[in-house]
């Protein structure tokens, strides 16, 4: 080996390390900055409304901003705000384009492979959104009950969920959710991805979609802004239930370890029952049990 080659080899070795000891904490401390990426139209989780972004995991997030300025000993670090579509959320985490997602999303193996997850800030329930004049056999399908009273003929099975339209947010583990059902349930129906949430609650109240699903708390909260006239409704199912948390840079310990700690003591002095009676209608029982269970000690 000659000299340049070897010159060459070891500025590799000693890069390594560096490239290694790189993490969020570290990028935040050298730019003073701490980016929260987060997907606008998601109220009462996320959203934006001209400059202002507000939501219950932006506070959550604001949280962990305030710790940052305390254990970097930065207390004029910058918070900036960066919009992101629903396919890219994932991208933007692991690029390092945003330090953290701020709006919840369920933890899957596939996403694992990209970003790392906070402890849970919030139980996700799928649910639907269709027309208050959709079919009576749609209606009880999706509910879970018998969508064809009478004799059962082979051209009446699955006959409330066949020859439909169903929409779902591009890159949401919705679909993948959808496509499945489908399959198990041999129907013959139609997928449709959208951008984002209006653009469902839009397709369904054009009638050219059947159904929309969502999380069920995030389908209510539209109704009251895309619904003027009140012709959708959102089902009383709920379909399936998943924890839902904060996604971050994959293998990062110490900066998931300081907001684990941020939301735990969250969890632990009730201030996240006051965030949940500020944008969720507040906390049932049955949440303040998993509060206790999500809370690390």
């Amino acid at each position: 080996m000659n000299r340049v080659s070897r010159s060459l080899l070891l500025a590799c070795v000693l890069a390594v390390p560096a490239l290694a000891g790189a993490n969020t904490l570290e990028r935040v401390r050298s730019s003073n900055t701490f980016t929260l990426g987060y997907l606008p139209g998601f109220a009462p989780f996320s959203s934006a409304t001209g400059e202002q972004v507000s939501g219950y995991a932006i506070d959550l997030c604001l949280k962990i901003a305030e710790r940052l300025k305390t254990e970097l000993a930065q207390p004029d670090l910058q918070v900036r705000y960066q919009p992101l579509t629903a396919s890219e959320q994932i991208s933007a985490v692991s690029s390092g384009r945003v330090d953290i997602l701020c709006t919840p999303t369920p933890e899957t193996l596939e996403r694992r492979k990209s970003v790392s997850f906070s402890v849970p800030v919030y139980t996700a329930g799928l649910s639907a959104l269709l027309r208050k004049d959709a079919p009576e056999a749609l209606r009880r399908a999706l509910n879970g009950e018998e969508a064809h009273v009478g004799p059962t003929w082979r051209a009446t099975v699955n006959r409330g969920l066949s020859n439909q339209t169903y929409a779902a947010v591009a890159g949401s583990i919705t679909v993948d959710w959808i496509r499945q059902q489908m399959n198990r349930l041999g129907v013959v129906a139609t997928l449709v991805t959208v951008e984002n949430n209006q653009q469902g609650v839009q397709q369904v109240a054009d009638g050219k979609a059947d159904a929309f699903f969502a999380e069920r708390m995030l389908l209510n909260n539209l109704l009251q802004t895309e619904d003027p006239g009140g012709q959708l409704m959102v089902l009383d199912r709920t379909f399936t239930s998943a924890p839902a948390s904060l996604a971050l840079e994959r293998g990062d310990e110490d900066f998931r370890l300081l907001v684990d700690s941020v939301l735990s003591e969250l969890y632990r002095s009730g201030a996240i029952e006051q965030a949940y009676a500020r944008y969720l209608g507040g906390a049932g029982d049955a949440a303040k049990q998993q509060f206790k269970l999500y809370a690390l000690p």
